[in-house]
């Protein structure tokens, strides 16, 4: 459904993911299906769509004082000790439901950079993994994952300028 069309009753976070989108003039298609909280799940609603579908991880820091959104192709396996080496923040824990609610304003189960729009304080740092730089159009939960979101690459960074977290591309698998 594209983002002029939607008839669908929206959850808030839903609501407001689309709305910043729209105020922002970033176009998008929204996809709304049942609850889908794991990749696995997922695939069989992400087939009809063209894009690269993302998997979204959210870290803290040993001390609990940086916490951290990392965002890579869907069907790749991360190695926590292969991601701490990569990003050189030392020992990184998941975040607990907490502080995914305090930081993000999410639930397990939707992690997604569109709970950035929670992050006023700018306080969570993005690594997205290089090789998403080729993909044309990515997808992911609109902070409720019964829907998905398809944005084009360059407005989906248009969207992380926007919200002014910090950002990088790197390298997160070979």
């Amino acid at each position: 459904m594209h983002s002029d069309n939607i008839t669908h009753p929206m959850s808030e976070r839903q609501q407001k993911v689309v709305d910043t989108l729209k105020s922002l003039g970033i176009e998008f298609d929204i996809h709304f299906h049942p609850p889908i909280p794991t990749i696995e799940e997922a695939i069989n609603y992400w087939k009809e769509f063209d894009s690269t579908h993302c998997k979204n991880l959210f870290f803290r820091n040993h001390k609990g004082n940086k916490h951290y959104l990392v965002l890579f192709e869907c069907m790749h396996q991360m190695d926590i000790h292969d991601l701490e080496h990569r990003l050189h923040q030392g020992k990184l824990t998941f975040a607990s439901e907490a502080r995914m609610e305090k930081y993000l304003g999410l639930k397990p189960g939707s992690v997604s950079p569109f709970g950035l729009i929670n992050d006023e304080e700018h306080h969570v740092h993005v690594f997205i993994d290089q090789n998403l730089r080729n993909a044309e159009r990515l997808s992911f939960h609109p902070n409720d994952n019964t829907a998905t979101i398809v944005i084009k690459n360059e407005d989906f960074i248009k969207f992380l300028d926007a919200m002014g977290n910090s950002y990088e591309f790197i390298e997160l698998y070979d």
